[in-house]
């Protein structure tokens, strides 16, 4: 029995050791001594390894064996060293720098470049390389980094010190401002579908957070003829080797090398013409397949990118299996600067352990990123096992250094201080900017508006203030769910008339439910075209009163939901007493000699009222489908994503008479689709809207249920999906039927990048048109060209129709 325990416990510590993992650790330099940033280590004939660090620095985490490892890094030729692995072990290795041979080409004086025979049978391949892989799987780690380079002591006025040490900056205020890692399972298949789910997520400086980190935002793909990668650049970037790429680059053979085999061209790649959506830098391909070996390639603001002055993005690929390469590696570096402000960082992503064409189905893809609870909360000892890339020193601190500061930032004692100090009321803040206390220990928020900002001027009311009070609490933590409420005072000080509304909205489950109650002054248009400041200018300055206002006492309640995937439903009921009023006050700075329109738009030169006391209870039913079922999952829940196909609204309204004394008997169906954003590559992007809709029965109802438009008829206004430039805000409502339809182009600096000086300013080209019809308003038109810039849109318009409706206009457009 002795001798069979023996066996058994010498088989046992025999497996144990056959089974133990041992760490590879060391530094990889270049022949001058200095570190080689992010060289690859990876096991010969597998996708097992991972880049070093910022400093050269590798960990390589292996069962006892005999390998052959492999360090590589663009620019330097590739060593390998065979270990046999049986505990732990130190390699340092020296990489040289890759020499090129030229002694197989020919160039002749005013030949073609050899480098241009090569790109062309890449782009040959293009398609073959984009689809040849059906479906895969892999791991992802992703490291993001950002620092200060530098920030002066203080800025218009501010001293900036004190801001410094709360984010961790030393005193020299430089230093990370951001420090995260995540593990990620992704998933793949044809033609362009992702799945990502979270292993692993750490932010330096918070407990609480989740990494941004996306594994398939990083996974660029070089095979696509163009790069979106929008916000960073107003057009889509072209590909080195994308189908139409010898009209944007010129390339130069710098050379070949042999590398496990396989000859490597290495290509140099040169923009044709400045200022275009352009790389610059050298792709390495494979002879004979003619695919993708590596890419180090570099933006600058040349190219027209937004946000940053230079972007550098270097990937590797790996082949994994007989005939496929895969990306091992992909790093974005990027620096910018305003002002005396300087930022730098970079994002690594690393790709290993595919399995080419797993039997995956289309449902696996509807869900696009997971993140559960959890994955936030892994200690340091699993992060030491499951790290990549060792961290360097600084990361190291600052880890350390911030988390003492996020334990002491979420402590109840350290939020109190700092809500007391936010909490502070004074007669400053209540007139100018508004009161605003919070507890964000207890989740809980008041905030008030400036009395000042609250302060308006209409011709009905004469000068009134419009006061408004909001309380929010979380009441549910897991999901991010709120319960809001919200009131309102309104008073004017020529008609001497006071009103006050209150409404909430509650999360129930998966429902909203949302209520309002009280009195207002209302626009008779519902789509409230006119914003309270933009008439208050025009009729103070201009003497020129667009908006026009009724009296409504209201209850309504509504429920909403998403009732699966991309569709939405809503149903809201509404009993309102409706009031005509007149104008009681005529004031303005300027024009004194003007006349001001009555509160009647058809009636403008008389005090007739538009429509008799009324009362009308209404139920309104909408629903909304995007025709995608897409989703990111989080710890607070479930959040759909934008689909790429439009979105259909359909709407009914009944108008019920008799009930609760209700005179209104009406029936209105509607009907739009609309689309933001849609790419038409290097011709920009367009959106489009079309609405339609019909009256069934309208037997009985006011001007106020009337089917109104988003016109527009002062010089700025804020934009919309379906607003006009110039339409009349009242005048073309119809009780009947009704067609529209709306289309806006940018072209995204396509004209304007050509044209040296402005195109600096990095100008966008918008053209806009516009058309409505109704029965008694027929083929109304518009057509509007301008540009775009930072959120503000400068158009210049025409109109066609009959009589004054024909006019022109210089509109500018507000986005945010």
């Amino acid at each position: 029995m002795k001798i069979v325990l023996s066996l058994i416990s010498l088989l046992f510590i025999s497996v144990t050791v056959l089974a133990q993992n041992f760490t590879i650790n060391g530094t990889v330099k270049d022949n001058t001594g200095q570190p080689v940033p992010f060289a690859t280590v990876l096991v010969k004939n597998t996708t097992k390894g991972s880049p070093a660090n910022a400093e050269g620095q590798y960990t390589l985490t292996l069962p006892t064996g005999t390998y052959e490892i492999q360090f590589k890094a663009i620019g330097y030729k590739q060593e390998s060293r065979k270990i046999t692995l049986q505990g732990n072990q130190t390699l340092n290795i020296e990489l040289l720098p890759e020499a090129f041979q030229l002694q197989n080409v020919v160039v002749r004086a005013g030949g073609e470049d050899p480098a241009y025979a090569i790109i062309r049978k890449s782009i040959r391949k293009r398609k073959v390389y984009l689809t040849e892989i059906k479906s895969y799987t892999c791991d992802t780690y992703i490291k993001g980094l950002q620092r200060i380079l530098n920030m002066p002591k203080k800025f218009m006025g501010r001293d900036l010190d004190q801001m410094a040490r709360e984010i961790g900056l030393d005193s020299n205020r430089r230093g990370i401002v951001y420090l995260s890692e995540s593990e990620s399972k992704l998933a793949f298949m044809q033609p362009n579908n992702y799945h990502e789910e979270m292993v692993s997520s750490k932010v330096s400086g918070s407990n609480r957070a989740f990494s941004f980190n996306r594994a398939s935002e990083l996974n660029v793909n070089f095979y696509e003829n163009m790069q979106e990668w929008d916000g960073l650049s107003n057009r889509p970037l072209v590909s080195p080797i994308a189908e139409n790429a010898l009209s944007f680059y010129n390339y130069k053979y710098m050379g070949e090398t042999v590398e496990n085999g396989e000859t490597i061209n290495r290509i140099k790649v040169t923009p044709k013409r400045k200022f275009e959506p352009t790389f610059e830098g050298f792709i390495y391909v494979i002879e004979d397949s003619w695919r993708l070996h590596s890419a180090d390639l570099m933006l600058t603001k040349s190219a027209g990118i937004n946000f940053v002055d230079t972007l550098t993005v270097k990937q590797q690929f790996v082949p994994v299996g007989t005939n496929t390469w895969m990306p091992s590696s992909v790093k974005f570096e990027f620096t910018a600067g305003l002002f005396s402000f300087k930022i730098g960082g970079y994002f690594v992503a690393v790709f290993k352990n595919y399995d080419i064409n797993p039997a995956l189905t289309r449902k696996t893809f509807a869900e696009v990123m997971r993140v559960t609870q959890g994955v936030n909360k892994k200690d340091s000892t699993y992060w030491q096992q499951a790290r990549p890339i060792p961290l360097t020193a600084e990361e190291m601190t600052d880890y350390e250094k911030k988390a003492v500061l996020a334990k002491k930032r979420e402590s109840k004692p350290y939020l109190d201080s700092l809500d007391r100090v936010h909490n502070k009321v004074s007669a400053t803040r209540f007139l100018l900017s508004g009161i605003s206390i919070r507890n964000r220990y207890k989740k809980t928020y008041f905030n008030t508006e400036s009395v000042l900002g609250s302060l308006l001027y209409n011709t009905v009311e004469g000068v009134a203030i419009n006061y408004g009070a909001s309380f929010s609490k979380q009441i549910d933590s897991a999901r991010n769910k709120y319960l809001r409420l919200s009131g309102r005072v309104r008073y004017g000080f020529s008609n001497k008339l006071l009103h006050g509304s209150i409404n909430g909205v509650i999360p129930i489950n998966d429902y909203t439910l949302s209520f309002a109650g009280g009195s207002d002054v209302v626009d008779l248009n519902n789509n409230y075209p006119v914003r309270p400041l933009s008439n208050t200018i025009s009729s103070l300055f201009y003497r020129l009163n667009y908006q026009k206002l009724y009296d409504k006492h209201f209850i309504s309640v509504g429920l909403s939901r998403r009732i699966a995937g991309g569709l939405q439903g809503s149903v809201v009921a509404e009993f309102a007493d409706r009031r005509w009023l007149d104008n009681t006050s005529d004031y303005s700075f300027f024009f004194r000699n003007r006349e001001y329109s009555s509160n009647n738009p058809l009636a403008p030169f008389s005090n007739t009222p538009l429509f008799p006391n009324n009362q009308a209870l209404k139920v309104s039913i909408r629903a909304s489908y995007d025709f995608s079922n897409r989703y990111v999952t989080y710890p607070t829940g479930r959040f759909y994503l934008a689909s790429k196909y439009p979105k259909l609204d359909i709407g009914y309204t009944k108008g019920i008479n008799k009930l609760l004394g209700s005179d209104v008997d009406y029936d209105l169906l509607t009907a739009s689709l609309s689309k933001s954003d849609v790419s038409l590559g290097m011709y920009g992007k367009f959106d489009f809207y079309i609405g339609a809709g019909k009256f069934f029965n309208n037997k009985q109802l006011y001007f106020t249920d009337y089917k109104h438009f988003s016109g527009n008829e002062i010089l700025i206004h804020h934009d919309a999906p379906n607003s006009f430039l110039m339409l009349n805000y009242y005048t073309n409502s119809t009780a009947s039927s009704y067609l529209e339809g709306h289309y806006e182009h940018n072209f995204g600096g396509l004209v304007l990048s050509k044209i040296p000086l402005i195109r600096r300013l990095k100008l966008q080209e918008i053209v806009k048109s516009s058309y409505l019809t109704t029965p008694q308003f027929k083929n109304y038109a518009e057509l509007g060209m301008g540009i775009s810039y930072l959120g503000v849109k400068a158009l210049y318009g025409w109109s066609f129709n009959s009589g004054p409706n024909s006019k022109t206009a210089f509109r500018i457009n507000l986005e945010f």
